[in-house]
């Protein structure tokens, strides 16, 4: 049997994601494989210096090292384009293909597919970000068509810190978020990891939750072809 193999571009300071994804390809073992290289990212602000760590060089080293193995997509996995603009993820998902002639995609760009595939337009947001980087991410999901209605934040810029926040403050986020009513609320960031808490915190909610680490490993699957239905992790996977 083949296997698929997907190569994501990973912050350098984030525990969450690659456990996490592994986890959720575990009823895919060997149909789907995932391999990762990192690039330097250590905290998230409106500052020049968080803004460098998302420069387009970096990223193109990650996925030249990436596609010295054989892929059938690479995936930036996380969401920097949420507040940055999506333009620049669409121009480095460019860049990707012309340099190592991989098809590429985001997290971002995933959760755009995802809000337009499940008809979900008005959007709650639940994120561990400071609040202007959360008014910015509100602003872009405007310019691309889904209103943020509400949200709800930590204040945290230090990625390590995110990476370290345990559950009762990420169900709190979800459930203040959850009090406007949205048709889904997104967790934007790859390194909260609100994914183990999605079909708990969907059951009590009633409400969609796009978490970043899944709807990633959603895209990943899609670009692998494969739409099998995964249990255990919320509706949006459970749904292939």
């Amino acid at each position: 049997m083949t296997i698929a193999r997907i190569g994501h571009i990973t912050p350098s300071s984030n525990t969450a994601l690659e456990p996490l994804t592994y986890a959720m390809n575990r009823p895919l073992d060997g149909k789907l494989a995932h391999h990762f290289s990192r690039i330097r990212v250590t905290h998230l602000a409106l500052e020049a210096s968080s803004e460098a760590q998302f420069q387009m060089e970096p990223m193109l080293a990650g996925a030249r090292l990436l596609a010295d193995a054989p892929l059938d997509a690479i995936l930036w996995n996380g969401t920097s384009a949420s507040w940055r603009g999506l333009e620049h993820d669409i121009a480095l998902c460019q860049a990707i293909t012309e340099e190592t002639g991989v098809v590429a995609s985001t997290s971002t760009i995933a959760f755009f597919k995802a809000f337009r595939e499940k008809g979900w337009s008005r959007i709650a947001l639940a994120v561990p970000y400071t609040e202007d980087i959360t008014r910015q991410i509100a602003v872009e999901y405007g310019r691309q068509g889904f209103p943020v209605v509400g949200s709800a934040h930590l204040g945290v810029r230090e990625n390590i810190e995110i990476g370290a926040t345990g559950p009762e403050p990420i169900r709190a986020l979800l459930r203040e978020a959850a009090k406007s009513k949205p048709d889904c609320i997104a967790v934007v960031c790859t390194n909260f990891n609100a994914t183990e808490l999605v079909e708990e915190m969907e059951a009590e909610l009633g409400i969609p939750i796009v978490d970043s680490i899944a709807v990633t490993f959603w895209e990943a699957c899609r670009l692998a072809g494969i739409s099998t239905p995964i249990a255990g992790w919320g509706r949006l996977l459970a749904e292939g």
